[in-house]
């Protein structure tokens, strides 16, 4: 085994942060230090020139420093585990030629001084720095050959019901963590006593996992009896009505993994599966749309449970109907209380801390950046999503009970398209050959399915940490692009059916794939890819290892998926075969398979089971309940004053400023986002609605809208369910969706079922959603899911203490969109006299029950808002579909959390202007400012206020509607009125400052907190221009005409490696700029299918190349500089003077790392973790600097926006030296500028910290030209989340690709 030093695994900031936290229980601990270290393995010694190259490849990041420190701590991936990075280091390791490295692996080697005890080390600071469920800690580094030593493999064992009868079962049920119910346990004594053996292991996880509440939902198919009366219905049964009623344009509904629902005609963009030329084909772009919940994991482990939660749904979109393809997503908490240490708020009160759980701050610290990073590195934008907290005593003020979500909520969803031909899974034949496509088998999340359907703290612990995943997205990548490959080929597509794998592993899956054709199965233990040889059958047959499909192949098609495997170098597997006998046999070699408590009768085989039992039918159950609900008393707000008022409302994490949860995705990958977030030029995240467009040609799209109201359950649960219906069409309303008939709802249900009075709440908050509220409205509910183990207990000293989340329910709407362009938002136009309106669905009752009001003074009350008349709802939804399309409407806000005052600050804020606010004569101020009534603020011209009256008044609003007063640009302050006399008068700055104090907070927490008071400050700057243009260019001409009258098409590669995401948005941008765009992967230069020479230019794009395991870029770039023949390919082609080559984000850092070939670019960058510490996403000002950029060409001195995706895009030079050298010689192309216009020094206008805001460069002779930030994405105007408004068709940065093409003439 060699040991490798590796660079730091740590900055000096987050060793700060380790310290501080770890002080007042190791106050001996006086430094520490990490850094990486490298193992690997031989099968025979590396020569000296191989042994230097194994150097030159793990030579990446930052230099440790000197360690100088006493003890060292080690922590290493888990034993008998092959971790995610080494499965990557080991592939680029083997391309490099390096075929004698059996393995690497990377662990982290903590320097520790100071008087510290071994005991302290492992119990005390060993938790900070480790991960246990992935993660060994070592004490000396000669126990580090144990990362290598291979796990015996365990055996597959029996329940001995012939001996031991049902108890047996029983017992196994506790102790294997199967979560049976009773009649379940009744139901397999019976089937096996009939079939005459004992049950395997497997067998037994396989039935609990198929028949699990989260994958049977047997609660919603149940029989109800409440108070006495037998119930009609099922909770499914009544959701299923909404669909045979108003689902006449919804293609797919509760019978895939996704819904799917008519979109518009466009044209698709992808490429010709037999030449890789990317072209367009006019089709129906029709919409898939999925929700999921990931709340078990997330809270017992929030970085790996929220990023499989996000890889989950994302894998669920793809595997809808015969292959998917997915494409924007949404992400969303509920917490309990955080308690920012230093700033704990007035209503927070003391903790009751679950020893089994992550806290609430934990959680929020980590899960979303789980969440993001597996969005980022799949290539999803995040563009929509939600934050809430929530921790109140109940109405008795019971000490050892809280409402509340220490058991959080973590909602992943997302839409995506789908062809038409590919809608509906295909029924497989006897014959056909069921594979395993994507990453090994590992013992991770084993009995997931089982584990989220009990109450947290129910199941023993070592269970709760099996149950959780980890994520590798990058090998999700390449399967979607397996995926994306099959797609392609249309008619042709080889799938017949592919399931995702998620809970219950392939155990799960492979069943549910043959048992939609009515079929049975035979597999091969020994044909499932595995990491881990010492997993058991059962484990192997059983694991939740992420980013796997399972896909049904006829023979004949096999060659055609085994090569688009190959191409894409994703791992797959023939596991076995279909049957017409309706039997499942897991066959398994003798070695596997010798166990205990087996019987002369027992199978060799893990399983051997007929398909009837695994999904036969157990008792169905039955709910007998009763309705109960405690009251609150009645508010109590006498003596509150206004302006302690607003500061605690918008300080509240669900009203304040989202920033932290948002900078963090990339929002502009795919290049087809419309709307996003932010709005604005000062990108505020205030947007009501996310909207995607069909594609890259015409305007129209998608639209998906979150509504959510759980604090009002613990008023009225029934309300809570209607309003989270309303707001999520409120906030669609912001779109341009055509009709309310349009609009297609998922419904997320969570309760703690068997809590009193939460069956009887989710049944009469079902009915009324299901049977009144969308029957009136004329919407169904195709999609949804269910998790009803919403509560967590545990004992503390001899007491019992319950944390229980109220009856919550997250809708989320979706729908097609005709124009996307005429998306409003809640900026408002400052340069026009213009008034702003209310429209009170509420029709100014003004409950302020459950509202945010309460909740920040502590109380919660008995009125809430409700929706008494849907009628009203639709007439709204068709009144600004009117009016949108007349053009009458400015600005648009929804009324949500924090009321009618946070809607107008929301806007304010994103206009940077004050406001004049009349409130007439309101006899309840605080009711008239915080209540949470359904509405909306519009801003109109003064010359149409009569028009759009007139409309709300056909629509039968015309009593909902009120005048508020106007936006001011004559002074920033935000000025409320009532009957005339001024009532409250605050500068916006420090409202918005207030606004922001929690992001800002939770930003030093978790990133460099330098670059986050950097940012919290830039809101004192009142005269900030914000984003702006300034251009020394006309973009309407295009210097290419000549060329693209010639006819020709010039050829250009769109180079992709493995884990690159960012292809799809460069091929259509070239293609619009003239180009024929051809789909070129690295194994088709190394495998001889395709030759640069072949090509005018190629652009190496964005992405997570290897998931940049060895620096970002940096083992792309070794895969090519180790390897003799692409080396001379890539230095040939630098070298032409006809050739040119661009390279974006993650190719800009490989190209940067191939400046060895390149002629004039020694002196170039590096590019290295972001100064923030953060992955960061934002639209910033960059500077053209007059350089020889054949791309930049005649656009010097432009200033403009642009957005950028990256962790790690900061340019390190080798000295101030070269910095100079390359500004001499005008080799630095792109700058970023603050809005001013001036170079950008603080965060985040150089959202990485780049020296002298460098964020692109060019060398030989300008025809290679490299570049942070992505024109791509941005090419059309509407894909702006900002633009100037005069801007056309396409946005300036066109130009730089129609430079290219008037180079290549």
């Amino acid at each position: 085994m060699l040991i490798l030093e590796g660079g730091s695994a740590a900055s000096g900031f987050r060793v700060q942060k380790i310290l501080g936290e770890i002080h007042d229980r190791l106050p001996g601990l006086k430094g520490l230090s990490g850094r990486y270290l490298h193992l690997a393995t031989l099968a025979d010694p590396l020569p000296p020139d191989q042994l230097s190259q194994l150097h030159y490849l793990l030579a990446y990041g930052q230099g440790p420093g000197d360690p100088g420190h006493d003890l060292e701590l080690l922590v290493v991936p888990r034993s008998g585990t092959i971790s995610p990075w080494s499965t990557k280091a080991t592939d680029i390791a083997h391309r490099c030629g390096l075929a004698a490295i059996l393995r690497l692996e990377r662990g982290v080697s903590w320097r520790v001084q100071g008087d510290v005890s071994v005991d302290e080390l492992r119990c005390v600071l060993g938790p900070l720095l480790h991960d246990r469920m992935t993660e060994n800690l070592l004490l000396g580094r000669e126990h580090l050959a144990a990362v290598f030593e291979p796990a015996e493999s365990a055996p597959l064992e029996w329940v001995d019901l012939v001996k031991g009868g049902r108890e047996a079962l029983a017992d196994a049920n506790i102790s294997m963590g199967f979560a049976l119910a009773e009649e379940e346990i009744d139901y397999l004594v019976r089937e096996y006593r009939r079939i005459g053996r004992n049950p395997t292991d497997a067998e037994l996880m396989m039935f609990a996992q198929v028949n699990s509440e989260h994958c049977r939902h047997k609660i919603f198919n149940a029989r109800w009896t409440i108070d006495g009366t037998d119930q009609p219905d099922s909770l499914f049964g009544m959701i299923r009505t909404t669909h045979e009623r108003f689902g006449s344009s919804t293609l797919v509904a509760y019978d895939d993994n996704s819904a799917v629902i008519e979109g518009h005609a466009g044209c698709r963009f992808l490429p010709d599966p037999h030449t890789g030329e990317y072209c367009r084909l006019a089709e129906p772009l029709h919409i898939l749309g999925k929700v999921e919940t990931h709340n078990h994991p997330t809270g017992i482990s929030p970085f790996a449970g929220s990023a499989t939660g996000s890889g989950g749904e994302i894998r669920d979109e793809g595997a809808t109907g015969r292959g998917g393809k997915p494409k924007a997503g949404v992400t969303g908490f509920s917490v309990s209380n955080l308690r920012l240490p230093g700033f704990t708020m007035p209503w927070e009160g003391p903790a009751l801390t679950s020893p089994r759980q992550a806290g609430p701050l934990q959680i929020m610290l980590e899960a979303p950046i789980g969440g993001a990073a597996f969005n980022n590195e799949f290539g999803r934008p995040n563009i929509g999503g939600y934050f809430r907290t929530l921790e109140v005593p109940d109405a008795g003020g019971c000490r050892t009970f809280r409402w509340g979500y220490h058991k959080p909520i973590m909602l992943a969803g997302g839409i995506g398209n789908v062809r038409t031909s590919h809608i509906h899974k295909k029924t497989m034949s006897p014959g056909a050959q069921l594979i395993v496509l994507g990453g090994p088998a590992m013992l991770i999340g084993l009995g997931g399915g089982a584990a989220s359907s009990v109450d947290t703290g129910r199941s023993s612990e070592s269970l709760d940490y099996a149950s959780v995943q980890r994520g590798n997205p990058e090998m999700q990548r390449r399967c979607q692009e397996v995926i994306d490959s099959c797609i392609a080929l249309g008619e042709q597509n080889p799938i017949v059916s592919i399931h995702d794998v998620g809970a219950g592993g392939l155990s799960n899956a492979l069943p549910e794939l043959v048992q939609d054709s009515g079929l049975g199965a035979r597999f091969e233990l020994d044909a499932i890819p595995t990491d881990e040889p010492g997993l058991s059958p059962m484990q192997l047959w059983c694991n939740e290892a992420q980013e796997r499909y399972v896909v049904a192949i006829l023979p004949k098609s096999v060659d055609v998926f085994e090569a688009i495997c190959r191409r894409e170098r994703c791992l797959y597997s023939v596991v076995g075969e279909a049957t017409e006998a309706r039997s499942l046999r897991l066959a398994g070699s003798r070695g596997n398979v010798a166990g205990k408590h087996g019987t002369p009768n027992d199978p060799a085989d893990p399983i051997d089971l007929e398909m009837d039992v695994l999904f036969g039918n157990p008792p169905r159950m039955h709910r007998t309940v009763v309705r109960h609900l405690q009251p609150y008393p009645n508010l109590n707000l006498e003596g509150i004053d206004l302006d302690e008022a607003a500061r605690r409302v918008l300080r509240l994490p669900s009203v304040g400023d989202k920033s932290f949860l948002i900078t963090i995705g990339d929002r502009s990958v795919t290049g087809q986002v419309a709307r996003d977030q932010m709005v604005g030029p000062w990108q505020v995240p205030v947007a009501d609605v996310a909207v995607t467009t069909a594609g890259f040609e015409g305007y129209a799209g998608e639209a998906i809208a979150l509504g959510e109201r759980a604090v009002i359950a613990l008023v009225d649960p029934v309300a809570s369910a209607r309003m989270a219906v309303a707001e999520a069409i409120t906030n669609l309303a912001a779109s341009a969706v055509e009709d309310l008939s349009d609009v297609r709802l998922s419904a997320n249900w969570m309760a703690a079922a068997g809590h009193p009075g939460q069956d009887a709440a989710l049944f009469d908050a079902v009915r009324s959603v299901a049977l009144e509220v969308c029957p009136e409205l004329g919407v169904s509910i195709p999609v949804g899911k269910d998790s009803m183990s919403m509560k967590t207990v545990w004992r503390d000293a001899d007491e019992s203490y319950n944390v229980v989340a109220p009856l919550s329910l997250v809708v989320t709407a979706f729908a097609p969109v005709a124009d996307t362009r005429l998306t409003l938002t809640p900026k408002l136009r400052t340069d026009r006299s213009t008034a702003l309106l209310l429209i009170d669905l509420g029709q100014g009752r003004n409950r302020l029950g459950g509202s945010a009001l309460a909740q920040v003074f502590g109380q919660v009350g008995q009125r809430a808002p409700d929706v008494h008349t849907p009628a009203h709802l639709a007439g709204f939804f068709r009144a600004t579909r009117r009016l949108m399309a007349e053009g009458r409407l400015c600005a648009y806000h929804d009324r949500s959390d924090g009321g009618l005052f946070v809607s107008l600050c929301e806007m304010a804020f994103a206009s940077r202007c004050g406001l004049d606010i009349e409130l007439g004569a309101a006899d309840d101020l605080l009711g008239a400012l915080f209540s949470e009534e359904l509405g909306a603020v519009v801003q109109i011209k003064n010359e149409d206020i009569e028009a759009v009256m007139d409309v709300f008044e056909e629509n039968g609003l015309g009593d909902c509607v009120r005048s508020l007063g106007s936006p001011s640009a004559l002074h920033d302050d935000i000025r409320i009125k009532v009957s005339g006399a001024e009532v409250f008068s605050v500068p916006r700055v420090e409202c918005h400052r207030t606004w922001s104090e929690v992001s800002w907070r939770m930003q030093t927490l978790r990133d460099n907190p330098d670059c986050a008071l950097e940012e919290y400050d830039r809101l004192l700057d009142v005269d900030d221009p914000g984003l702006h243009e300034s251009l020394t260019f006309d973009p309407t001409q295009n210097p290419a005409t000549r060329a693209i009258l010639s006819g020709r098409r010039p050829r250009i590669a769109v180079l992709r490696e493995q884990g690159v995401n960012g292809h799809l948005e460069m091929a259509a941008v070239f293609d619009r700029a003239g180009f024929c765009a051809i789909d070129v992967t690295m194994s088709d230069l190394s495998e001889g299918r395709h030759h640069l020479e072949s090509f005018q230019g190629f652009a190496a794009c964005g992405g997570f190349s290897f998931g940049d395991v060895l620096g970002a870029g940096q083992g792309w770039a070794k895969t090519i500089l180790l390897d003799g023949a692409l080396k001379e390919m890539f230095e040939v082609f630098f070298n032409r003077p006809d050739r040119f080559a661009l390279g974006v984000c993650n190719g800009c850092q490989m190209i940067a790392a191939l400046k060895s070939l390149i002629p004039g670019a020694e002196h170039w960058p590096e590019f290295g973790r972001n100064l923030s510490e953060q992955y960061e996403a934002r639209q910033v000002m960059v500077e053209v600097l007059e350089s020889d950029s054949v791309l930049f060409s005649g656009m010097a001195g432009s200033r403009l926006p642009i957005v950028v995706a990256h962790g790690e895009g900061r340019a390190e030079f080798s000295g101030n030296e070269a910095l100079s050298t390359l500004s001499a010689s005008q080799q630095i192309a792109l700058r970023y500028v603050n809005n001013y216009g001036s170079v950008a020094q603080n965060y985040p206008f150089n959202p990485n910290g780049s020296a002298g805001g460098v964020t692109g460069l060019t060398a030989a002779e300008g025809r290679v030209t490299i570049m942070m930030p992505h024109p791509e994405r941005v090419f059309r105007t509407l894909n702006n989340s900002w633009h100037p408004d005069h801007w056309g068709e396409h946005s300036p940065w066109l130009r730089l690709f129609q430079n290219a093409r008037a180079f290549s003439d």
